[in-house]
């Protein structure tokens, strides 16, 4: 059975990446949460999938500038307004209770792309660890050299590289630098990326998939899992099956 993860939670109707939308996303019944992972100035790891905070919250400005007093005084609820209770901006330990002892996998995206976060390596490999949640644990990013030294400091972990472009050779690529999980755009992942990941042995998990023919699409291909914006829309999917 193809697995669910909820992207940002359960995001396209609770407020992303906030405690809020990851409890709902395990009430759905998902398999899976991704989150997104960035460093604030004063060296917490926090929640959120912009660089900036312009977006998601009131405020305005780029996390790496703003201490955690700072952000969590900021509604992180921006787009749905009145419908919901303000929402704060979590932290990456605040997660970890919540999801600690639940059946579930966790996806963490590190977002390195703009700014490199590198003092954040070790601080999440130390908290993952005290956590004991290794075995529940992937680790994403569309920077490709923050997945490579993190498998250097903590090899215990399952890594995946995040992609948007249309690779020759994906599956090559992959395997050869020891990473078992392939995180593609779904709109690139045509028969001939599939089978070409899936003869290198490497585990197939496409974003962001929400519409139901999209799904069976992915289904029918034999991806390991989707991650979607609608969780509850993967779950009707395949229930069909």
């Amino acid at each position: 059975m193809i697995k669910n993860y909820a992207h940002r939670g359960f995001c396209s109707r609770y407020p992303e990446n906030t405690l809020l939308a990851f409890e709902k996303a395990l009430a759905e019944g998902v398999d899976g949460i991704e989150n997104d992972v960035q460093l604030t100035k004063d060296g917490q790891i926090i929640i959120m999938h912009d660089e900036s905070i312009d977006r998601t919250t009131d405020g305005k400005g780029w996390v790496k500038d703003l201490t955690l007093a700072q952000l969590k005084e900021l509604n992180a609820n921006e787009k749905f307004g009145s419908q919901f209770p303000v929402q704060r901006v979590p932290t990456l330990r605040e997660y970890l209770e919540l999801v600690k002892d639940e059946p579930i996998l966790t996806n963490i995206e590190m977002k390195t792309g703009v700014f490199e976060y590198r003092e954040m390596e070790q601080l999440l490999v130390d908290m993952l660890r005290e956590y004991k949640v290794e075995d529940r644990i992937l680790i994403t990013s569309f920077n490709h050299f923050t997945i490579m030294r993190m498998k250097k400091l903590a090899p215990e972990l399952k890594y995946g590289f995040l992609a948007y472009d249309w690779r020759l050779d994906a599956g090559e690529y992959t395997k050869k630098n020891g990473i078992p999980c392939y995180h593609p755009d779904y709109h690139n992942l045509t028969p001939e990326v599939v089978e070409d990941l899936h003869s290198h042995g490497i585990e197939v998990n496409p974003y962001t998939v929400d519409d139901p023919e999209d799904i069976r699409d992915m289904m029918a291909k034999g991806v390991h899992s989707v991650i979607s914006n609608c969780p509850d829309v993967v779950n009707r999917v395949r229930a069909e099956k």
